[in-house]
């Protein structure tokens, strides 16, 4: 499958450049990015091709991957299924309902196969875990714990303009969603509240009657951070196993999915239409805390 590269930041270098180059079911094409000179450095790291323009690298490829912020991605993964791309994306998918919604249909009208790129969700001991729980069942209750400090000195993703405002709840909320959506389903309402630092509190009510509750920041303080995550229900009180933090494995395994689907094989589990569904739950979350209230995400 022949792929071009939107995107030249942190993530890029990190998983989506490396693991495009080193898969071998991959013609990693080439490159595009918002600063020439980055997208030139980036793409002469691998020798492939600086595109000058984004439509001359979807016209150029059968897939795009996308590393860029949520509010520059929706439109450019928009443009890339209109035109017959199939789609990997970087989550959230999008900041906004209705744009998440139109790439999702793009997708389902053209038949075309989509991966968003909720990390650990592709590591095996994650995606196991979620596969058992789900068919086990029974579960009254889940608690994520996400909380760290992208602005200590070292952490390349301190400098994102989108995540310094959007915080916690859309940069690490959808990893927290993509853990508990598929075990305890669809979410009903949502309320929370925000503190200092960005820390921000949800409870979520699921379709199964079950409630989750998420406590997320990426300005916590060092002596405050943590991550863990455990389901409460017929089967006891059952922790999430930790896994291996490993981006450009953990893509290359999306990637997988993303060939699979896209040759006749099974639609993946964290496709377009579940990464619409993390940012309709954010945007409910969002006016949850602003407006003090609870809120039915609008599916």
């Amino acid at each position: 499958m022949r792929f071009g590269l939107f995107g030249t930041g942190p993530w890029a270098h990190l998983a989506h450049a490396p693991a495009l180059a080193a898969h071998p079911g991959v013609q990693f094409a080439g490159v595009w990015g918002r600063d020439p000179a980055k997208a030139a450095e980036l793409a002469g790291r691998f020798g492939v091709r600086t595109y000058a323009t984004t439509d001359e690298l979807i016209a150029d490829v059968d897939a795009v991957a996308i590393a860029l912020p949520p509010d520059v991605q929706a439109p450019l993964a928009l443009r890339a299924a209109q035109a017959g791309r199939h789609l990997l994306l970087d989550k959230p998918v999008a900041l906004r309902t209705d744009e998440a919604e139109a790439i999702a249909a793009a997708v389902t009208e053209r038949d075309l196969a989509s991966v968003v790129f909720f990390t650990r969700r592709f590591a095996p001991e994650i995606s196991a875990f979620v596969a058992e729980a789900a068919a086990t069942g029974g579960w009254t209750e889940a608690r994520v714990d996400h909380l760290g400090s992208i602005f200590e000195d070292g952490n390349p993703f301190g400098a994102s303009p989108w995540r310094r405002e959007r915080g916690g709840l859309w940069d690490v909320g959808p990893h927290a969603l993509a853990l508990v959506l598929p075990v305890l389903g669809a979410v009903t309402e949502v309320t929370g509240m925000a503190g200092d630092r960005d820390l921000t509190y949800l409870l979520l009510r699921h379709a199964s009657g079950a409630i989750s509750r998420l406590t997320l920041s990426v300005d916590a303080p060092a002596a405050a951070a943590r991550e863990d995550a455990m389901f409460a229900g017929e089967a006891g009180v059952v922790p999430v196993p930790a896994a291996q933090w490993d981006p450009e494995l953990a893509l290359g395994r999306a990637i997988d999915q993303l060939i699979s689907a896209a040759a006749g094989g099974p639609r993946p589990d964290c496709d377009v239409r579940f990464g619409a569904d993390v940012t309709a739950v954010l945007v409910a979350a969002e006016r949850a805390v602003r407006e003090g209230t609870v809120v039915r995400p609008a599916f």
